[in-house]
């Protein structure tokens, strides 16, 4: 194993919260990047050499070497920074997947997200302006705001709000010249996902695949009865389960040529394993906010 990033959902594997826990004693970690040592005899899809990432995504990244069947593997290529390839599989995949499995967008359509800062966050900023439609970004108040949406629309966001700038009677009139989304996402919950549903149009469709908040997900009976907005869920894992590993690597392969091509990028950290607690802290949010940390073994 070269690198592997610490994700949110790595740290709540370990706690035991996660619906899908690995069988103890295991190692923590589900994506990373690797460079094949050695291979078997029978082996022939795989040299030594080989940067390959495991497609699905499975459990132990977190160790130097691992031995698995060669199925589990999927070579990339060796022109895609590491920390890119390390990280690909989870956040950038749940982007691309979100904006395509819902709702059919076309070029000039809208979506509107919560939680824009996020990793998944900058991801459909980016992937939805490559393919010609508009983003709303909501972030949460904070310390040096003005610099944050900047970076945002210098990523390709159209419109970036804080929630206290939404607290006002007629959303609508913050558009502009966007159209209303028909779809939205939400990582946050509580009145940050709220404020999703009011951007959305008649018919509207709002995906929840996170809760950092921790605080549910409510929603107005008008909401429902005269708007008609639907709630879905998205957990990349269950889409991973239905046999869509010809597909997700079709997808991976994707995204990496985006990286490649200057199109997809967002703020990591590179670190040495030895500063493996001080990341672990950032991750937990304990040092503030902090960009994705990569081990770098």
């Amino acid at each position: 194993m070269l690198c592997a990033p610490i994700n949110p959902s790595d740290i709540n594997r370990i706690q035991g919260v996660y619906p899908v826990r690995p069988q103890p004693p295991a190692v923590g970690g589900y994506e990373g990047v690797g460079e094949v040592y050695s291979v078997g005899s029978a082996v022939t899809s795989l040299s030594p050499g080989d940067l390959v990432i495991p497609s699905p995504p499975s459990f132990g990244t977190w160790q130097t070497y691992i031995v698995k069947d060669q199925n589990v593997w999927h070579k990339i290529d060796k022109g895609v920074p590491m920390e890119y390839a390390a990280t690909i599989t989870v956040n950038p995949l749940t982007a691309l997947l979100m904006l395509e499995e819902f709702v059919t967008l076309n070029s000039g359509d809208a979506i509107v997200q919560n939680g824009a800062t996020s990793m998944v966050g900058q991801c459909v900023i980016q992937l939805a302006k490559s393919q010609g439609i508009r983003s709303i970004n909501i972030i949460r108040d904070r310390d040096g705001v003005d610099e944050v949406k900047e970076t945002l629309k210098n990523l390709g966001a159209d419109k970036v709000f804080t929630e206290s700038e939404l607290e006002v009677k007629n959303l609508k009139s913050l558009l502009g010249d966007i159209p209303e989304p028909a779809l939205g996402f939400n990582c946050v919950g509580g009145n940050a996902a709220s404020l999703v549903l009011k951007f959305l149009r008649q018919g509207g469709t709002m995906v929840t695949y996170g809760g950092m908040s921790k605080k549910p997900v409510t929603v107005s009976t008008s909401a429902f009865i005269f708007k008609e907005l639907s709630l879905r869920g998205f957990w990349l894992q269950k889409w991973l389960s239905k046999e869509k590993a010809v597909e997700s690597r079709r997808m991976i392969d994707k995204l990496l040529g985006l990286v490649q091509d200057g199109k997809l990028k967002y703020k990591m950290e590179l670190a040495p394993f030895s500063d493996f607690k001080t990341s672990l802290d950032k991750t937990l949010g304990k040092l503030g906010s902090q960009p994705k940390q990569v081990i770098k073994f």
